[in-house]
């Protein structure tokens, strides 16, 4: 039996794209033959304590000599250190999900540090997984990681019914992500004030604990429009409740300031909603011509001009609704996406 570890920062049930796609891979790894050894670490990553990065190490260093690694990129970013080290006893590979540094809301000094970090990281591992080309270009421009050693294994996508629509004539607009500055919720409530005066209603879906600050601000900024009639918030789902807010839904919109790829953009094509996004990192590549709508990342005005041509006009929203079923048939399949991956961590090799 094939085997190899699988280093993930926190819970490894945590409610975020990026968790559900280590799920998956896993999931496949094993399905496919593989025995995945799940090693979890520190939570706090990408800044963690020193004690944590010692606890980490002593994880990370207690695997196998010559197994594989698959080091989850938001631990392995704040790790060039014990990158460098295992590098000469364990086959590493590095899962890029989207560059530390491109997370938003950081400081100058922040991002300089992650991206300094990261790429000392990357130039330990024998291997890189990026979910999207957008990142691979990134990851081979930014971070000097030879376009030889990347692999890229966009998430898989489950087939689901077609929604069926609010149909009670107002348009019922779903935003899946959790509640940090990078998903550009606070453009999205800025946007929507300015449509007050059409028929909508709006629901978010996403972990609140992730930036407590960000959770209150996106309160704050509704009560502060007088929008708290109109928006529902509600924290993270199960997949049983998203898939009805899915099918209950008219349109989807996330108005991130950067996306790795944007798993949530393929689950709304997949129940036949129009999208409205931003033309930011990965978007345009997920969401292709005719399938939605895509507006400059952090451009309020755009983002409403583009709401409201949806709201307001059926055919488009069934013109769109054609093409993300469309688009959605030509996404991959998540034994493709294992088989992709699993392809990487067998090309691993110790130098």
């Amino acid at each position: 039996m094939k085997r190899a570890a699988f280093a993930v920062p926190g819970n490894l049930e945590t409610p975020t794209g990026g968790y559900a796609y280590d799920r998956r891979i896993i999931a496949e790894l094993e399905r496919s033959g593989w025995h995945v050894e799940l090693v979890e670490v520190d939570g706090g990553f990408p800044w963690p304590s020193k004690a944590a990065l010692a606890t980490t190490r002593a994880r990370l260093m207690s695997v196998w000599p010559g197994r594989p690694i698959v080091i989850d990129g938001l631990a392995l970013g704040a790790l060039p250190e014990v990158a460098s080290e295992l590098a000469s006893r364990n086959p590493l590979l590095a899962l890029v999900h989207h560059p530390l540094a491109l997370e938003w809301g950081l400081s100058a000094d922040q991002a300089n540090i992650l991206r300094r970090s990261e790429r000392s990281a990357l130039a330990s591992v024998h291997e890189v997984v990026v979910t999207s080309p957008a990142t691979a270009r990134i990851v081979a421009s930014d971070y000097a990681v030879p376009a030889d050693r990347i692999t890229v294994a966009r998430p898989g996508n489950d087939p689901a019914p077609r929604a069926q629509g609010s149909r009670n004539g107002v348009p019922h607009l779903l935003s899946v992500g959790a509640v940090v500055p990078r998903k550009g919720f606070d453009v999205l409530v800025k946007s929507l004030a300015t449509l007050a005066d059409f028929p909508w209603r709006l629901t978010i879906a996403g972990d609140l604990t992730r930036d407590p600050t960000a959770a209150a601000r996106l309160h704050a900024d509704i009560s502060r429009h007088a929008l708290t009639d109109r928006i529902v918030v509600l924290g993270a789902v199960s997949s049983e409740q998203l898939a009805t807010l899915y099918d209950g839904a008219d349109l989807f919109v996330l108005a991130s300031y950067f996306e790795g790829y944007g798993m949530a953009y393929t689950e709304a094509l997949a129940h036949g909603l129009p999208v409205i996004g931003t033309t930011a990192g990965a978007i345009p590549e997920t969401v292709p011509d005719g399938a939605g709508l895509l507006v400059p990342a952090g451009d309020p005005a755009a983002l409403a001009e583009a709401l409201r041509r949806v709201i307001t006009d059926n055919s488009l929203r069934l013109r769109l609704s054609e093409a993300a079923l469309a688009a959605a048939s030509q996404l991959p399949a998540w034994p493709q996406s294992g088989a992709i991956f699993a392809g990487a961590l067998e090309r691993l090799r110790l130098p």
